[in-house]
């Protein structure tokens, strides 16, 4: 029987690249897709992946990388919506460019992919995997853009899962906590500067709260994505998996009893 094709969006490198190494580790053909060729080439050499250049966020990008993807491999059985930027912000700081910059990678991209990929994930009894951030659930500082595509992505995906759970496709989400990847070092970079600390103490200090006290490797986070894209989770649908090491537990309202608070300056 031939293998099963996964579709990696956003897999040049972090929680996409870790992805698509276990996917392919695990037995799936795997596609990764991105803008940035080197990094695609470079995790297609390390898992014979196929690799295709495209940005998701344009609608005819979209058709031809799911038209490629099925005319070279003949079918397609799992999707994993993985590309994703940041612009801090809040809303009033937020240009108008930026937010649409955004809602069109953010959101707008996995429409997109659903809407591309669902014909032939019918055909497979197939799965959507939508990659969202622990944003989407509680709000951030300065995150509006980010926050709202994502809390967005996850009704997205719903809506997969309960419009077409009754002809075989399941749909679900992983929302990771701070998990180490390009894009989070950059933000730790921007965050740790002006207080004198490199990328890992700016990680340490950032996850202080964080019940496991660390961020997130990107193989962690691809273990939950791979479990929902397989058959090991065949009644699981329209869920949201946090993975974020217990963050999002932790109440701002007794946090000073374990903690002696001091107001960042700003």
């Amino acid at each position: 029987m031939d293998r099963p094709v996964l579709l990696v969006t956003g897999a040049g490198s972090g929680i996409g690249a870790a992805t698509a190494d276990l996917g392919g580790a695990l037995g799936w053909q795997v596609v990764v897709c991105g803008r940035r060729r080197d990094a695609l080439e470079s995790v297609a050499a390390r898992t014979g992946a196929t690799v295709v250049v495209a940005d998701v966020a344009e609608p005819g990008a979209v058709e031809s990388l799911v038209a490629s993807v099925v005319a070279d491999h003949g079918r397609l059985d799992s999707v994993v919506a993985n590309a994703g930027v940041m612009a801090v912000g809040s809303v009033v700081e937020t240009e108008p460019a930026a937010w649409d910059a955004v809602l069109r990678t953010n959101l707008t991209s996995v429409y997109l992919l659903a809407r591309a990929a669902l014909p032939h994930l019918l055909a497979a009894r197939g799965t959507f995997v939508g990659v969202s951030s622990i944003a989407a659930l509680r709000s951030s500082t300065g995150a509006a853009a980010y926050s709202v595509s994502k809390a967005g992505l996850i009704s997205l995906v719903q809506s997969v899962a309960r419009d077409f759970g009754p002809q075989g496709v399941r749909a679900n989400v992983v929302c990771p906590g701070w998990v180490r990847t390009e894009m989070a070092d950059t933000e730790m970079a921007q965050f740790g500067a002006p207080h004198g600390l490199d990328v890992g103490a700016a990680y340490a200090a950032a996850t202080e709260l964080v019940p496991q006290r660390r961020a997130a490797e990107p193989r962690e986070v691809a273990n939950a994505v791979l479990w929902l894209a397989g058959p090991d989770s065949s009644y699981v649908n329209g869920a949201t998996l946090v993975v974020d090491g217990g963050t999002i537990l932790v109440d701002g309202g007794t946090v000073a009893f374990d903690f002696e608070l001091i107001p960042r300056s700003t």
